[in-house]
Order: structure tokens, then sequence, then C-alpha cells
């Protein structure tokens, strides 16, 4: 796993760079992700050509297009060019971009799209499995829990759900604007086998996404907002600040030690 950490390290160091060139939001919720999509293209997405990844939570893009970047689907000139005008790399996730599967940004549209992917599978008896990356906040949105019941009707075990459960949305904290809780018990009460890891550690990421079942997988993955920056961790503020010059340095200075 240690080549997998040097690596989300890496494109933590290229989102706190990026961010701060665009001056661009989300820096945080990128952050919260990177180990989780790591692990997921790494170990699944490249290994197997017939799997399909889709970041739900597309405000989150940025580590997304920095991890694009380490596994040479786009080059660093075009990497550079987020948040410029012209740009395939838009401020949220757009399938013009080589290795994004779905443009996304609207909350509450990758859960159905990729259910209705993963049906298609079990109907034409093809391999592979869909795997969905999904914000805490964003299973406000009721379209999620439509998709759930169409998920355990269909029993879609080729689907793993993971939620970056981060416990920050927008402007506040989860339980302040609206609470989850007990969010094991819900995934559970539609047919899902439900796992409840580390979101930042390497080796409980990869086991839940490994796991098999005869049931639909949901990962809830406790991550930390702003991950791997000390005074961007767990900071509403990060939600939409980008990072100024001197905080640059500072960051970069934690990320290199």
């Amino acid at each position: 796993m240690k080549n997998i950490d040097q690596i989300s390290k890496k494109i933590r160091k290229n989102i706190l760079k990026i961010s701060h060139a665009a001056k661009s939001a989300h820096i945080a919720s990128s952050l919260s992700i990177v180990d989780l999509i790591v692990n997921i293209y790494f170990n699944f997405m490249q290994k197997n050509k017939r799997n399909i990844f889709i970041l739900s939570k597309g405000h989150a893009c940025l580590a997304q297009y920095c991890l694009l970047y380490e596994l040479g689907y786009i080059k660093k000139k075009t990497l550079d060019t987020f948040g410029k005008n012209g740009t395939i790399l838009m401020s949220h996730s757009s399938h013009k971009v080589p290795g994004v599967n779905l443009s996304t940004g609207s909350l509450g549209h990758g859960l159905p799209v990729s259910a209705g992917i993963a049906l298609s599978k079990k109907i034409i008896n093809k391999n592979g499995k869909v795997f969905v990356l999904l914000s805490d906040g964003e299973l406000n949105e009721g379209s999620n829990w439509e998709s759930l019941l169409f998920i355990s009707h269909h029993n879609l075990n080729n689907l793993v759900i993971i939620i970056d459960y981060n416990k920050i949305q927008s402007l506040d904290f989860v339980n302040k604007t609206l609470k989850l809780q007990p969010l094991k018990k819900k995934f559970t009460s539609f047919g899902c086998k439900v796992l409840e890891i580390d979101g930042h550690n390497h080796k409980e990421i990869f086991k839940s996404l490994k796991n098999s079942s005869n049931r639909p997988l949901v990962i809830i993955a406790n991550t930390i907002k702003g991950k791997g920056i000390s005074f961007m961790e767990n900071k509403v503020l990060w939600h939409y600040k980008p990072p100024n010059d001197h905080e640059l340095k500072l960051g970069l200075e934690e990320l290199n030690k």
C-alpha cells in the first residue's frame, strides 16, 4: 500500500496547487475522496476494464482530474488549464475528459444512472461492477432513495455504492443540516450489505471494495473533509475558499513531510 499512499500524497499536492492557481472552490471535498478513488482506479478500474466508476459528487472533480493525470489519461498542460476559459476540465466532472464516464455536479444523478448501468449489465449478462461515489450531503436528494428502492428490487449485486461521509456539506455540518443517522440501518433496510470503514485507510478501503456479496454493497467511508492539510481539516470554510499564497506554502510544506 506504500505506493498508493505516495500517489495519494502527489494528488493532494496537485489539488492544492491547481485550486490555488484557478482560485477554485471545493478543495476540501476533493481532498476527502483522494484515498477512495486512488484505490478504485488502481485496484479495480485499471485491472478490469469492464468495471465502471462514476463520481456522483461532481464538485470534487479536481481530485479525479489529478488522478487521471497520474494514470496518463490527460497531460500536465491539460491539467493546468483547470478553471480557465476553453478548458475541457470543467469545475464539475465532465464526460469530455478521458476517463470520466458521466458528467455530474447536480447532486442526486450519479446513483440513478449507476443503477441503470448495473441493471443493463445484468440483463445482457455482462461482467464487471459499477462503482459510484456519493457525498453525504448528497443523500438529502430524494432521487437517491428512489434509486435504492430500484436497486433493492432488482438486487443489483454488481453495484458498489461508496459514501464519502466527511460530515460537512455546503454551509454547515451534516447533522445540523439534515440528520442522516442511523445511516447504516437505513441502507440495511433497503436490503443492502453495509460496511463502515476508515475512508483514509488503504487496507480497509481495498478490503471493502473487493468484498463479494449477493446483495448490493454500500460502503460508508468515514473521511475527513480537507484531509492531509491540518488547517483545512473539518472546517466548513474550505468547502468554497481557495488557498491564498501563504496557505499554499503551508499546505505544501505539510504534505512534503
